[in-house]
């Protein structure tokens, strides 16, 4: 919600030609420490000027950007990983004071995000064409990868760093320039990668942050000038922002929400299954699209499963995420108060409609931080399939488990879900599994592998509500998407051996 300004904290800025420009905007919003629940900046919200600023910088920092060699492109992409390397505790820090995950789970997903960093380096091999010599007498074809030009990307509070990496690297590499717009909930680590940009030698306007709410997203969705646009979010703004670009003539891929199971059959370790759950769950508070949120148990192994989930809830340590005194706990707070309550919301629905919560996180209090975010690890059992905590994303710690009676009622239960993000079994038979990931209605499986997150030279991206146009997120997927293909037929004419005047349709001879 947007605030009048507070003269005590700072303004997070925007990113425009190469330098922090401050907003004339006169409109805020704030940035707490979800540790604390404190007010400890507030974010600049751009007005239109401001929105035109940030795109006509980013179309001429395109057209010096784009005239780079491929190998000073690739110099610039290499001094980038380097100094995001040498520099990542800073940032991982910068992340837990803003978001609230635990600085090891801030630095978890800035590593990830290097992945796709490291892809980015590589990139000549991915963005060359192709060509084929004499396809009719005389005459050669070949194929150029060139940049769309100015693209936008719109990431996130639960990934403020790794999100923007999945798309950013890879757009500079093929020449594009970009605008993000971060969460206005956590929009530092956007400005921090900028000045990272610079010192690596990007050219001013080739990376630029613009710092807003809708106003901001809408100038990107239709302004004529931005080719497309790359956005992770929840499904209804995943649709949104995917019907919007499309009408404006943009290419779109939007990730939206999960719902994502863990179908565990009685053969598993239950004891690798609980370890999974607990982590997949309740890691950086829930708050991942590609969190645990049902287990799925093949009777008999729910009593027993219940069991060991909830003893190794009892000994997660929940806390500030940047630690007390050198101890770093094992789950943070969420992301505003107001995400909180909604959490909680979920879970008093649940109970309404008659499960059973084991282990309740709501009104949970954090010693000497009784004004932050936090929301305890929640266990509900029983929960029914008709139940809106069961079929909506809660975003949360909050973990249910639902009883059935055998693989294929699980396997029904997965596939006529809306979504289809991520997914996991946990056994020890190879042929179920291999069953499992042929039948399975999703674009991410685990087997023993309860967060399927594909390395960066895959791609990530789910099926039906999960993901909004044709291409996935980084992979072969992001290079594609970030280029557009030019086919050239070429013909030097020997003067000797000119044809004359033929009307008639080209053939190949």
């Amino acid at each position: 919600m947007a605030n009048q300004s507070l003269v005590d904290v700072a303004v997070v800025s925007h990113w425009i030609d190469g330098a922090e420009r401050a907003s004339t905007s006169g409109r805020t919003a704030p940035v707490y420490n979800p540790a604390t629940g404190a007010v400890q900046a507030e974010v600049a919200l751009a007005n239109q000027e401001e929105i035109d600023a940030a795109i006509a910088s980013a179309q001429a920092g395109f057209r010096v950007w784009s005239q780079y060699s491929v190998a000073k492109r690739q110099a610039v992409l290499f001094a980038f990983r380097e100094l995001l390397n040498a520099r990542k505790p800073e940032l991982a820090r910068l992340v837990t004071s803003e978001h609230g995950k635990v600085v090891s789970d801030a630095m978890g997903e800035i590593l990830r995000g290097q992945e796709v960093v490291e892809l980015a380096t590589g990139f000549p091999h991915l963005i060359k064409g192709a060509f084929s010599e004499n396809a009719s007498t005389g005459v050669d074809v070949y194929s150029l990868k060139q940049p769309l030009g100015v693209v936008g990307v719109i990431s996130p509070f639960n990934f403020p760093v790794m999100v923007p990496l999945w798309f950013v690297p890879i757009a500079l590499a093929a020449g594009n320039a970009v605008v993000l717009k971060p969460s206005e909930k956590d929009p530092s680590a956007a400005l921090w990668m900028a000045k990272l940009w610079k010192e690596a030698g990007l050219p001013d306007g080739a990376f630029t942050v613009l710092q807003g709410d809708k106003l901001a997203v809408d100038g990107l969705l239709t302004s004529p000038v931005v080719q497309s646009i790359s956005f992770v979010g929840s499904t209804p703004i995943a649709q949104y922002i995917y019907e919007t670009a499309s009408k404006n003539g943009k290419r779109v891929q939007a990730l939206g929400g999960a719902k994502n199971h863990m179908l565990v059959l009685p053969d598993a370790d239950l004891d690798l299954v609980a370890d999974s759950a607990v982590n997949a769950g309740y890691g950086a508070a829930g708050e991942r699209c590609m969190a645990i949120s049902v287990v799925l148990a093949v009777e008999p192994v729910a009593d027993d499963l219940v069991a060991k989930i909830t003893e190794r809830i009892a000994k997660l340590r929940i806390g500030n995420g940047a630690g007390v005194d050198g101890v770093e706990p094992d789950m943070g707070p969420l992301i505003t108060d107001v995400h909180r309550d909604k959490v909680s919301s979920y879970v008093d629905i649940a109970e309404a409609d008659g499960a059973k919560i084991v282990v309740d996180g709501r009104n949970y209090e954090v010693a000497g931080h009784e004004d932050g975010f936090f929301f305890g690890p929640t266990l509900i059992d029983g929960i029914p399939t008709t139940s809106r905590a069961y079929t909506e994303e809660i975003f949360g710690p909050v973990l249910s488990v639902v009883r059935v009676s055998s693989y294929d009622e699980g396997l029904e239960l997965i596939n006529s879900g809306e979504f289809g993000n991520g997914t996991a079994i946990f056994t020890n038979d190879g042929g179920a599994a291999r069953r499992f990931q042929n039948e399975v209605e999703v674009g991410m499986i685990g087997i023993n592998v309860p967060i399927p997150v594909p390395v960066a030279y895959h791609s990530f991206g789910g099926w039906k509500k999960s993901l909004f146009g044709d291409a996935k997120a980084y992979g072969v997927h992001g290079f594609d998407f970030f280029t557009r293909e030019k086919a050239v037929t070429s013909r030097w004419l020997d003067p000797a051996l000119h044809g004359g005047i033929n009307l008639g349709f080209p053939q190949n001879t």
